[in-house]
């Protein structure tokens, strides 16, 4: 294998599954497989669909004329496993089992693990993931639900918060570890997570908590959501679904395209308009209340994200919050890249990776101090 550092970065979504090839730091293909709702919907669980993505990955390859070039690492986007702190995790058979039955949800990027290990099979190298939506960060006082039996989890986009504060610190010519800040991911699904020194500290739980996005319900009044769950005999399952899926935008103005509603909005729809204005109204007050987390001592919000790409909401987001910090828009995800980077930092021993579900640091690799 040639000296040059070869990496496959793997991002699994509902819909879709991007691919890039990194030699070094340059990105030297890229590409996204549409999946359509008539295929998925022949697999009854998002792990049978391991074979049909590793399939379709490998033909963009073979277009890309990537297909019999060897790899030195294939790394996926990590997905809802046991609660790890951040890092570039090594895929190993725990990982693994913990992907295919869900251990914490069934969501498509479970299926990062899957598929980083069964193409480095083929491609050679090793299987890593980077930052998964379960990394847990919190301090104590996040843990507090407001019964024992329950405590808060952090579930969150921190691939994407955790690269976008760094190119935010940068941009402040300071060190991520020297800067407080409110990094607000906005997509299908949104994340709000105030930064301390570095640490994701805290977040509305994406899935089910904060904001509505275009796609879920985030927080919903709990007593009328029981109520809500006899009337229609949903079962625990169905809920989920309802929550996950089936709210927000979409619920609203029956679409979760934010380019759709922004030109509907342009166009003087005016339930397109309010139903934009109570999303980023929750938006600012999860904002408010994550400057609360650090008491006040915030550096920066920064929006990030595909709808981050929207100057309607930016703008309407803008005049909510900018008392309270300045406002950096870094819009787009960064996953691909920033997976890739995780990658190399360990294949140039620049990190240690980790293992899980320890989170501990494999002895002899990396030469920071763990």
């Amino acid at each position: 294998m040639s000296g040059v550092l070869r990496v496959l970065a793997v991002n699994p979504g509902g819909m879709t599954t991007k691919i890039a090839v990194y030699e070094e730091n340059s990105r030297v293909y890229e590409a996204t497989v549409d999946h359509s709702r008539e295929e998925l919907s022949e697999f009854d669980t998002i792990p049978d669909q391991l074979d049909y993505r590793k399939t379709a990955i490998e033909a963009a390859l073979r277009s890309g004329g990537y297909h019999d070039k060897p790899f030195h690492a294939v790394v996926g986007r990590g997905g809802l496993f046991k609660s790890i702190p951040s890092g570039t995790y090594v895929v190993n058979e725990e990982m693994l089992e913990d992907a295919r039955t869900g251990y914490a949800g069934q969501h498509a990027s479970n299926l990062g693990a899957l598929l980083a290990e069964a193409l480095r099979r083929d491609l050679g190298g090793r299987a890593f993931v980077v930052d998964p939506v379960c990394v847990d960060e919190f301090e104590p006082l996040a843990r507090y639900s407001g019964h024992p039996e329950i405590k808060r989890k952090s579930l969150l986009h921190a691939l994407n918060i955790k690269a976008t504060a760094k190119k935010a610190a940068a941009k402040l010519k300071r060190r991520i570890d020297d800067v407080n800040m409110i990094v607000a991911h906005l997509g299908s699904g949104i994340s709000i997570a105030p930064l301390r020194k570095g640490k994701m500290v805290d977040v509305n739980n994406a899935l089910s908590g904060g904001p509505f996005s275009p796609e879920r319900t985030g927080a919903l009044p709990l007593i009328e959501m029981f109520d809500f769950m006899i009337e229609k005999g949903y079962d625990p399952g169905r809920m989920k679904k309802f929550i996950a899926k089936e709210g927000g935008l979409l619920a609203y103005l029956g679409t979760n395209d934010f380019r759709e509603i922004e030109k509907r909005v342009e166009g003087g729809d005016p339930e397109a308009r309010e139903t934009v204005e109570a999303m980023v109204y929750q938006m600012g007050k999860e904002i408010c209340a994550m400057a609360a987390v650090l008491s006040g001592d915030v550096d920066a919000i920064v929006l990030t994200g595909a709808i981050a790409n929207s100057e309607l909401l930016v703008g309407l987001l803008k005049e909510r919050v900018s008392f309270v910090a300045d406002i950096l828009v870094l819009p787009g995800e960064n996953e691909l890249e920033s997976l890739a980077e995780g990658a190399l930092e360990v294949l140039r021993d620049e990190a240690a990776p980790r293992v899980y579900p320890t989170g501990s640091a494999i002895a002899g690799e990396g030469n920071v101090c763990w």
